[in-house]
C-alpha cells in the first residue's frame, strides 16, 4: 500500500481545525442505507430498488485492493457507473468540509476533509 500523507490547507487562512471522524460520519451519512455494520442491511435499506452494497469488502471485490481513489469519486459523485442507484446521495454536492490536501508521490490533491475521513473509516473495516 503506497503512503499518503494527509496535509492541511493553510493557503488562504482555510484550515481543519477539528479531525474529522470517519466513523461518526458514516453513522450520519451512510448508515440509514448500508447499516451500521456497513454491510448493507440499513433501516432504509428495504424502501430501496437496489440494495446497497456491502461496504466491508470493496477491497475483496477489486482483487484485495482498496481502491482509493474510485471510492472517493463514488461518494463525491463524481465518477459513478450506470450501476450505481439513483438513491445514493452525491455527497460531493453538498458542503463535506474543510479542505485538506493529500500528497501523493509528491503531487497535492485538495480533498474534503469529511470525504477522506469517510474513505478511510472505510478502508479501515475491510475484511
Amino acid at each position: 500500500m503506497q503512503k499518503i500523507w494527509l496535509v492541511a490547507l493553510v493557503a488562504l487562512g482555510a484550515c481543519v481545525e477539528e479531525p474529522v471522524d470517519g466513523r461518526t460520519a458514516f453513522a450520519a451519512d451512510c448508515a440509514g442505507c448500508h447499516g451500521n455494520d456497513a454491510m448493507g442491511g440499513g433501516p432504509l435499506a428495504r424502501d430501496l430498488t437496489t440494495a446497497p452494497p456491502d461496504l466491508t469488502t470493496i477491497a475483496a471485490r477489486n482483487g484485495g485492493v482498496f481502491p482509493r481513489n474510485a471510492v472517493m469519486s463514488t461518494i463525491d459523485g463524481l465518477n459513478r457507473g450506470a450501476h450505481f442507484s439513483a438513491a445514493m446521495p452525491e455527497f460531493g454536492a453538498g458542503d463535506m468540509g474543510d479542505t485538506v490536501i493529500v500528497e501523493q508521490d509528491g503531487i497535492g490533491t485538495p480533498v474534503p476533509a469529511r470525504l477522506l475521513a469517510l474513505t478511510e473509516y472505510l478502508e479501515d473495516i475491510q475484511r
